[in-house]
């Protein structure tokens, strides 16, 4: 594959290119698909790849435990204490070393075999949520052993997440159904944040939160059998010989110096500190606000999965990669004022209603961004610039969840939410005219050369 120089965006090339040499990946994902056999159709075609088939049927079963689990979790922590500054700090814990590791997991990322990586997370994961399921089924599970377990997870993913992320152009076949992959991977997350949250508010009503966490730890099973029944070929890699502090700052350098790699990152920090904490204060409107149980929680969580489904399938179905900046700014607009009517609904069929807007306008914004980073990032950075985007999407969250609690607690989950919204449609409009630039402007043109402030 050409690939692109720092401050180039090559919309064209990239997607019509061949896929990437694995020469420098350490495990590559050696393409196993149908063997002269008819291709999937356009929609689904990043599964003609043998390795990326498993990874999608292992990890779409594993994504539904860990929703199960996430739900359980913000239940469990209500029910106890009926603080949401605890369910903001629960958040927090859960999420506070993504954001510290992820800089060293990048390099490693880099550095070290992402199929191994993978497999010792996913691993751990499964150790982490059969400690919750015990701890729980023996009622030895208070607010300590939450937050403790919940930080385990946060430093798990913060290695998990690079490499899973920058392992998906080693899973499929042709460099360009990368994007279709990457849409097809918020698809699964999608379809496991509609069932997963039914499914936990089924289960804590029937048999209890310790079934919940042992379902999850279960759906691990699938996800690491998927990843030892792939056909890898594992080659030697080149470990850095710079200093890890030297690589993180040529990771930080090259995304200073790319716009649209820099524009992505600041608006998914933006949304994930402001806007997507919305969902650690659920059961607040499911219990105070809509006035029903864990039951309800789900629903409002399912529905929220309902329009990022659709959000998934709507970019999966596109080719064209140009729409990706122009996807981004929509999907930022409507998630916004998403919150805001959903901040001012109080009956359960209009909340439903707009949580599928909410979720449809969460999903495009956030597929659109992680395509366009992984379509134009240059292979020997992609981990360091993965791990960035895990600071900027999934680090910033715990400082949301932090400020979204501590501000619920004193004027309200309402008020809280529809500040959030209104903060994303302010970003929408402080960001409009360099996506604009970018939707517009032609193949090498100078708009995507271009390297002044965002």
């Amino acid at each position: 594959m050409a690939y692109l120089h720092p401050s180039r965006l090559r919309w064209v090339e990239t997607l019509q290119t061949d896929s990437p040499s694995p020469s420098s990946q350490g495990a590559a994902a050696t393409p196993a698909t149908s063997s002269g056999g008819p291709r999937p159709p356009r929609f689904l075609r990043a599964l003609g790849a043998y390795n990326y088939r498993l990874w999608f049927g292992g990890q779409g079963l594993s994504l539904i435990g860990t929703w199960m689990q996430r739900v359980t979790v913000s239940w469990v922590v209500w029910t106890m204490t009926h603080s949401a500054l605890l369910l903001g700090l629960v958040g927090f814990a859960g999420q506070i070393f993504t954001f510290a590791l992820s800089p060293v997991a990048g390099v490693l990322s880099d550095r070290w075999n992402r199929y191994r990586i993978m497999l010792v997370t996913q691993t751990l994961s499964l150790v982490q949520a059969a400690l919750m399921a015990a701890l729980a089924l023996a009622h030895m599970l208070t607010v300590w052993e939450i937050f403790v377990l919940s930080a385990v997870l946060g430093a798990i993913n913060a290695f998990d997440v690079p490499a899973r992320q920058a392992f998906t152009v080693e899973m499929v076949e042709r460099a360009e159904d990368l994007p279709n992959a990457i849409a097809l991977n918020s698809t699964l997350v999608n379809g496991a944040r509609m069932v997963g949250p039914a499914t936990a508010g089924i289960l804590l009503k029937a048999v209890g939160a310790g079934v919940s966490f042992l379902l999850n730890a279960v759906s691990f099973v699938f996800v690491i059998g998927a990843l030892l029944l792939m056909h890898v070929t594992f080659r030697p890699r080149q470990r850095g010989k710079q200093r890890m502090g030297r690589e993180m700052a040529e990771g930080l350098s090259y995304v200073r110096q790319n716009r649209p790699i820099r524009t992505v990152l600041i608006i998914l920090a933006l949304v994930s500190l402001f806007a997507m904490p919305y969902q650690q204060l659920m059961p607040i409107f499911a219990a105070q606000i809509l006035r029903g149980g864990p039951q309800t929680l789900g629903f409002l969580m399912a529905a929220a999965g309902v329009g990022a489904i659709a959000g998934s399938i709507f970019l999966a179905s596109r080719e064209d990669p140009r729409h990706l900046p122009l996807a981004l700014l929509v999907g930022l607009f409507l998630f916004g004022g998403a919150l805001v009517g959903f901040a001012l609904s109080h009956t359960l069929w209009l909340s439903l209603a707009i949580l599928v807007l909410v979720g449809f306008g969460m999903m495009v914004l956030i597929t659109a961004g992680n395509t366009l980073l992984q379509t134009v990032v240059d292979d020997e950075m992609r981990g360091r610039v993965m791990s960035l985007y895990t600071m900027a999407f999934f680090g910033m969250g715990p400082w949301g969840n932090l400020l979204a609690g501590a501000l619920a607690s004193a004027v309200g989950a309402p008020f809280t939410i529809a500040v959030a919204g209104t903060l994303c449609l302010a970003s929408g409009v402080a960001f409009a005219r360099p996506l604009l630039e970018l939707a517009r402007a032609p193949r090498d043109s100078s708009a995507t050369r271009q390297r002044g402030p965002a």
